[in-house]
């Protein structure tokens, strides 16, 4: 019986041995994922801002500006390019509305970001665009990978239209969590302008082939990531937007669009550490606790295995003597 046992054990050993890998290295892969129709909404304040009055064309100090971002998921569209693409995608339907203290629009910035639902890398397909402009992402945007790395990754910038090095500057903590801190500066460089924008009289498509008068832009953005989930729990950017040359500014020179210290609002940030603790007990789950739990269960298994097949093997102990008094008599003549 011992021996049975002991065999019994040891299949089971090598089972959950070869199961935690399995779970690691094949299944994780495979089921975790971003949900196709996930959505969320941020809320970003910059205070107090510089703000170009478009009336007068005159920069002034505002007590804030408000930008708030929705990603609303679609699932319909990832489900066509799934199709051909032979992948689990996500789309992302995203809009960045700007509004003044006033509450009034400043400009507002739709895109469509399409990305493989399990590595976040980008899948290019028709539709990929920003504020309408047909794009070709490469690298991240809005979230990093799970299991994020400590090195820098390649960061798509939606004002510019290309992709640059977002470095990564070290692991800290944030609000309990232990975070990657990841920068990225992007030096003055001519943009498109937003193509709504409340401009009196002139179209924005047009603005800088009818004016001469060119948008530039500058900022400094800054991402604290969780690593297990590659969620960004805040962000933040120094940011800063100029009109240059033409005819729109009565000859001078420059103006400030936009300047601020733009930061994710108090209630949105606590909201979104909350959300990203929870679901990171998923991912760990399927990439650390299950796996070495299971490999812990397999080692004690084949302990126990070992012990019994030990115990099966050893003597019963020696054969009793004999005495004197149980021989035999022998017969004598």
């Amino acid at each position: 019986m011992r021996r049975r046992a002991g065999l019994a054990l040891l299949a089971l050993a090598v089972f959950f041995a070869a199961l935690a890998p399995l779970l690691r290295w094949y299944a994780f892969p495979r089921l975790v994922k971003i949900p196709a129709g996930q959505y969320q909404e941020m809320v970003l304040e910059a205070k107090p801002a510089t703000l170009l009055d478009y009336g007068t064309l005159t920069a002034k100090e505002v007590e804030k500006v408000t930008i708030v971002q929705t990603l609303k998921g679609n699932v319909e569209e990832s489900e066509r390019i799934e199709h051909s693409a032979g992948r689990d995608v996500v789309v992302w339907d995203s809009l960045s509305y700007v509004q003044g203290p006033d509450g009034k629009m400043v400009s507002q910035i739709p895109e469509r970001y399409i990305f493989d639902a399990h590595s976040q890398e980008p899948v290019h397909a028709t539709g990929e665009s920003v504020d309408g402009d047909a794009v070709r992402r490469e690298g991240i945007e809005f979230k990093w990978p799970f299991l994020t790395e400590k090195r820098d990754y390649t960061y798509f910038d939606a004002q510019a239209r290309t992709s640059a090095p977002i470095h990564y500057e070290g692991t800290r903590t944030f609000r309990g969590l232990e975070v990657y801190y990841f920068e990225q500066t992007v030096p003055w460089t001519k943009v498109p302008y937003p193509k709504k924008m409340p401009i009196p009289g002139v179209e924005a498509t047009t603005l800088e082939k009818q004016t001469g008068t060119t948008r530039w832009y500058t900022t400094k953005r800054m991402f604290w990531v969780d690593p297990v989930t590659g969620a960004p729990v805040n962000g933040e950017e120094v940011h800063r937007e100029e009109l240059r040359g033409g005819t729109l500014l009565g000859g001078r020179e420059k103006v400030t669009a936009f300047a601020g210290h733009v930061k994710m609002r108090e209630d949105y940030i606590d909201h979104t550490v909350e959300l990203v603790s929870s679901q990171r007990r998923l991912v760990l789950l399927m990439t650390s606790w299950l796996p070495w739990g299971l490999l812990t269960l397999g080692a004690g298994l084949l302990t126990l295995a070992l012990i019994l097949e030990a115990r099966g093997r050893r003597p019963h102990g020696p054969a009793p003597a004999t005495t004197t008094a149980d021989a035999t008599p022998t017969r004598t003549t």
